[in-house]
């Protein structure tokens, strides 16, 4: 097992729970803290500790005490509920990623992961394969709160030597856990409807495509590029990654085959505006020759995956999902 000291911020998110299981995996149990505002809603594996992330004072305990090395900064107000409550959006993501890398700076840790998004993208970012090095004009407060982030995080490397490292998610699928206030959640949500035989309805329009990626690939670019020699790093903020791009009909349209009777209906809101801010893939090339990613993951592959372990944790519950 590796000798580094994991802090995980926000291990009870979407991301967090599936990236605190590799990472146990890859540094042992007593290898990771987890942490979160809330307590957890199962039983805890190694150590937890309650963190709200704009308590400075107690992020600098929690390092100290368990003697961290590295911190995956997780916690953050997502685009939906960010366009509900803006201002406690700038707060929590901005302060609480200030404190992480205030933290890190005056604590020399190795090294600080921090996720943008495709948020980032907007207004007159090119749709298509977007470039690396593009305009960015977040439409967002979420949007505005990671590019703001990863301006900060080439600071901090720049200015005090913060080996921090982000990536721009995409869209993000998992079958472990409920996503928490995104615009790209219905393309979890749908697959849970799905497998309970329940109908669903859509909030963005039929044909609204977005670069997605599931969460197999996700852990596994993070944990890659976590482990990429600096050397290798021509920029510390968000690389962006790619694996794949489709609409809610698409998703639709391959779940029926699985189940014919399902159906899908679409009421937009507010989020169908976000979503066209948006952009629909991303080259990536930057990350492939930087640390050598690579997807593995495709719509039909990965609808296969969530399907086999949806069934088995509705199997294994003997309810719905």
């Amino acid at each position: 097992m590796r000798k580094d000291k994991i802090l995980v911020i926000g291990s009870e998110g979407q991301i967090g729970t599936v990236l605190s299981q590799a990472l146990r995996q890859a540094y042992g149990i007593g290898g990771v803290v987890t942490s979160d505002l809330n307590p957890p809603r199962s039983a805890v594996i190694g150590a937890f500790e309650q963190l709200n992330v704009l308590d400075g004072e107690r992020l600098f305990e929690i390092v100290k005490k368990h003697k961290i090395t590295q911190i995956y900064h997780l916690a953050a107000m997502l685009s939906a509920k960010g366009e509900q409550n803006p201002k406690m959006a700038w707060d929590v993501n901005m302060t609480g990623l200030l404190n992480v890398l205030e933290v890190a700076r005056q604590e020399g840790l190795d090294k600080v992961y921090f996720p943008s998004s495709i948020a980032v993208f907007g207004g007159e970012t090119p749709k298509k394969n977007t470039p690396q090095h593009t305009i960015l004009q977040p439409q967002t407060m979420y949007g505005i709160t990671k590019e703001v982030g990863e301006h900060l995080a080439q600071y901090y490397y720049a200015k005090h030597k913060v080996d921090v490292r982000s990536i721009r998610y995409p869209g993000l699928i998992s079958y472990q856990s409920m996503p928490g206030g995104g615009t790209t959640d219905y393309a979890v949500e749908i697959y849970h409807k799905a497998v309970a035989g329940e109908p669903f309805e859509c909030f963005l329009k039929p044909e609204t495509r977005l670069p997605m990626m599931y969460m197999p690939d996700a852990v596994r670019a993070t944990l890659e590029l976590m482990d990429a020699p600096v050397e290798k790093l021509s920029m510390h903020y968000g690389y962006n990654v790619s694996a794949m791009s489709f609409s809610p009909s698409d998703i639709a349209t391959v779940l029926k085959v699985h189940f014919p009777e399902f159906k899908v209906t679409y009421k937009p809101d507010f989020r169908q505006q976000i979503a066209e801010s948006w952009v629909d893939g991303m080259d990536d090339s930057q990350a492939r020759a930087d640390w050598g990613w690579k997807h593995e993951y495709d719509l039909g592959t990965m609808t296969q995956d969530m399907l086999l372990n949806l069934q088995k944790i509705k199997e294994k519950s003997g309810a719905k999902i």
